[in-house]
């Protein structure tokens, strides 16, 4: 287990860790995408940056994706086999079913994942950068959406929480702290 995983952090299948997702040598890592596909920034543009340019000739091909949903594609020059790409909600003030929305996005992902046959999967903090969804509520939906799926479905035996930054790890941490109490 590297070492930046603590063992307190692991709870039922869910590992939170700070640093660069696209370094991750698991079956699939989770791109917080565009409608587009086709790249942008923070998470969405590194991952297309290190998959290299055979990710977006892939990602044209799937024409586009809604807000909710998940496509998969090849991981290319990734340590990960696949990229799952999944849009998730620009945050309206939490009245226009962004709840609902954040948490499809990461069910459809561990869907395609196992119809894929992977094991391990990767996640950011989906819509929690430019699309400014606050970082905690973000973190009890990707958790609970998760642990939720975990308890259904034996398949997937690593999911970790690839967080950019000390606070957003704490939110996750915290988050699998609260559901582990329940």
């Amino acid at each position: 287990m590297p070492a930046c995983w603590r063992p307190r952090e692991v709870a039922m299948g869910m590992r939170v860790m700070m640093g660069d997702i696209t370094r991750l040598a698991v079956d699939a890592i989770v791109n917080a995408a565009n409608t587009s596909l086709l790249g942008g920034g923070g998470v969405d543009g590194a991952i297309h940056r290190a998959a290299g340019p055979d990710l977006v000739e892939e990602c044209r091909s799937l024409n586009g994706c809604k807000i909710g949903q998940a496509k998969i594609t090849k991981g290319y020059r990734l340590p990960a086999r696949h990229v799952i790409h999944t849009v998730g909600p620009v945050w309206q003030g939490g009245e226009k079913s962004e709840p609902e929305m954040l948490a499809s996005c990461y069910r459809k992902s561990l869907e395609l994942a196992v119809a894929n046959d992977c094991r391990t999967i990767a996640f950011p903090a989906v819509s929690t950068g430019i699309y400014r969804y606050p970082k905690d509520h973000a973190a009890r939906i990707a958790v609970s959406t998760v642990a939720d799926f975990l308890d259904q479905d034996p398949t997937l035996i690593d999911v970790t929480f690839v967080c950019f930054d000390e606070e957003t790890a704490a939110l996750h941490r915290a988050a699998i702290t609260a559901l582990r109490q329940d």
